[in-house]
């Protein structure tokens, strides 16, 4: 079933999700079931699967040089999407990005997930490779995430990309976006990101999934000055709870996003991560009830990798 038809199902009761992460190469599958059995009680409707770029490593020739080799450190999306839907039945969000991937290599991954019966995809550009300073696509892949929306839009209508092809049996995708309550970091203005969103949308997007927050009054605005805009689709919001203290130095670093004087002091005041993990946990229960008797859609929780605190959180609200 479709992220929107699970939504529209729902008939305004907020909806519980989360977002995973693939395991490294050479690790097991059972570490990742063992963080998503505890959360299966909230009845999700819908996991995301992250998928990894690739990036540089460095490997010892043995003779005092390093080779710099071009991999993939965590694989298996696909893969991964297929065993939790045959495991938990329940539907699967597999991210398909434009960096690191062509055109090409793209439409086969869409054409794996019809063929798998997995019709949400998640539509996103991807970050930079660590030693890049912007963004570059591969050679013959999509440079923004709109391009990828309307490549994914063709294919639902059966065109295919160098082929004249009768498709019987099309695909259709429900394709979500991301959105940045804050703005994306690369944006000149929380106006301009809002146009971008408001292309991605006009091309095909059916729902936005925003970046996390710490303030909900920056979800609202958002939301607000999207509906104001024309985008009529619904948004999630994407909910990240702290966990450690460096989360006050990296995420503001990584993502862009401020975060509220409170949650700060609060964690200031802590002297271990327990503790901050505890302060992140409640500030999430306070942010989720209140998005929750707003009437968001769908709480959508980042837990990458990790349940407890996604399961403490859970266990207030649903």
């Amino acid at each position: 079933m479709k992220v929107t038809q699970h939504i529209e199902k729902a008939k305004g009761e907020t909806l519980f999700s989360f977002e995973i992460i693939p395991p490294q190469k050479g690790k097991s599958i059972q570490e990742l079931y063992d963080n998503i059995d505890p959360l299966m009680e909230f009845k999700p409707p819908f996991i995301d699967v992250t998928t990894s770029r690739e990036e540089f490593i460095y490997v010892d020739k043995g003779n005092g040089l390093l080779d710099k080799k071009l991999t993939r450190m965590r694989p298996g999306t696909l893969g991964i999407c297929a065993s939790i839907t045959h495991k938990y039945n329940v539907d699967t969000v597999p991210h398909v990005l434009c960096g690191g991937f062509t055109k090409e290599e793209t439409e086969y991954l869409l054409v794996d997930c019809h063929y798998l019966g997995i019709n949400n995809v998640m539509a996103l550009r991807g970050d930079a490779m660590k030693d890049e300073q912007s963004f570059v696509p591969k050679v013959g892949g999509n440079r923004f995430a709109i391009d990828l929306v309307q490549q994914i839009k063709l294919l639902n209508q059966g065109k295919y990309l160098h082929d004249v092809i009768h498709a019987d049996n099309k695909a259709d995708f429900c394709i979500g976006v991301a959105g940045y309550p804050e703005k994306h970091l690369e944006s000149p203005s929380l106006l301009s990101d809002l146009k971008r969103l408001k292309e991605k949308v006009d091309a095909g997007a059916d729902y936005v999934v925003t970046q996390m927050f710490f303030d909900n009054a920056k979800y609202f605005e958002f939301v607000a000055k999207a509906r104001e805009m024309g985008i009529t689709v619904p948004i999630i919001p994407g909910i990240k709870p702290l966990a450690v203290q460096r989360h006050l130095q990296i995420l503001p670093q990584i993502f862009r996003i401020d975060l509220p004087e409170d949650l700060i002091d609060a964690v200031d005041k802590c002297k271990t991560n327990a503790d901050v993990k505890q302060v992140g946990i409640e500030w999430a229960i306070q942010q989720s009830r209140e998005l929750k008797a707003a009437g968001v859609p769908v709480l959508h929780y980042y837990s990458m990798g990790k349940s407890e605190n996604i399961r403490q959180i859970a266990s207030q609200l649903f």
